[in-house]
């Protein structure tokens, strides 16, 4: 099925997608943002009970009012909040719809997509890829990390009720997990490569976390590599040698690496060191004209340098771009 010619496709219906739809809409572009999972599908993969770092209002997009009760919102309200602009804005967003490549076709792009019902096709002016990079976590690279008790996401800590929980990692996502299945009443390892803690961390549950470890609640591996997963254990490798640590569930809050699936085809570079892909900051656009880049894919390897709060303001630059273009 090939629909109408759109001014605009937009890949990813994260924050900062359906921000460049709301910003599209108001200049008079016609866009549709297409979606392989769910509206904010990143969001609803959080952490069943965490609390955004930012207030409502800066995770706000379009000029919608963001209300809660608290300064910080949960991810309940977070979901609540961008399915309403979806409904107010009156945006079409296409969820469950997953595009598997882009090219070029006489002047415009033809987006290849597959849902439940098939193959589709979508042909646009200009396109405007918003995918973050939450679908490709970063492997470890060692023996047994397919297996079926290790996983790259954490929803809640209950599964590990009275079981052994082993967690990679330093950062934001480790604490948190860490914390949550303490609360579980789950027996927590944690495993990170560095010394100290990753600089981002949450003030509010550090010293928490901190207070675990010292008590001896949550045992901490610093300086410690994983070498192998197994049934039952995972093998380090650390300051006092190799050894085998009890593990029932383990959880690899190792990050993730932006995605050149859709860009590197059409021909969109990326520096080598950061993995930022080349594009104008004033207008998002990339070495491929009208092609698009927005929200956290723009980050490359450090994802702490764009998030909800300035990867919304992206929606507005590429849609005075394109307007002043075709105007």
């Amino acid at each position: 099925m090939v629909s109408r010619v759109l001014d605009l496709a937009i890949i990813g219906a994260g924050p900062c997608g359906l921000a460049v739809a709301v910003a599209a809409k108001a200049r008079g572009l016609s866009a549709e943002v297409i979606e392989q999972g769910s509206v904010v599908s990143s969001i609803a993969a959080y952490p069943t009970y965490i609390t955004f770092f930012s207030t409502a209002e800066k995770i706000s997009i379009g000029g919608l009012p963001f209300t809660v009760a608290e300064e910080k919102p949960t991810r309940r309200e977070a979901m609540a909040y961008y399915r309403g602009v979806v409904t107010q804005a009156e945006l079409m967003v296409r969820p469950y719809e997953k595009v598997e490549r882009v090219v070029r076709d006489a002047g415009d792009f033809v987006l290849h997509s597959r849902t439940v019902e098939g193959a589709r096709e979508t042909r646009a002016r200009a396109v405007v890829i918003a995918t973050g990079y939450f679908a490709t976590p970063r492997t470890l690279g060692v023996p047994g990390e397919e297996l079926a008790h290790v996983t790259h996401y954490f929803r809640e800590g209950h599964d590990a009720f009275q079981r052994d929980a082993f967690i990679v990692g330093g950062g934001n996502s480790a604490v948190e997990t860490a914390l949550d299945l303490v609360r579980a009443g789950a027996r927590v390892t944690v495993a990170h490569i560095g010394p100290t803690f990753d600089r981002n961390i949450k003030p509010w549950v550090r010293p928490e976390f901190e207070g675990y470890v010292a008590d001896g609640t949550i045992r901490m591996l610093w300086d410690t590599r994983v070498t192998a997963i197994r049934a039952g254990w995972v093998d380090v490798s650390g300051p006092a040698g190799a050894s085998a640590v009890r593990a029932d569930h383990v959880y690899l809050m190792t990050g993730f690496s932006p995605s050149s699936e859709l860009t590197g085809p059409l021909g969109v570079r990326f520096d080598a060191e950061t993995n930022v892909p080349d594009h104008d900051p004033a207008t998002m656009e990339t070495n491929v004209p009208r092609v698009y880049v927005a929200g956290v894919l723009v980050s490359g390897n450090d994802a702490n340098r764009i998030f909800i709060e300035n990867g919304r303001d992206h929606g507005e630059l590429i849609a005075a771009h394109l307007a002043a273009v075709w105007a």
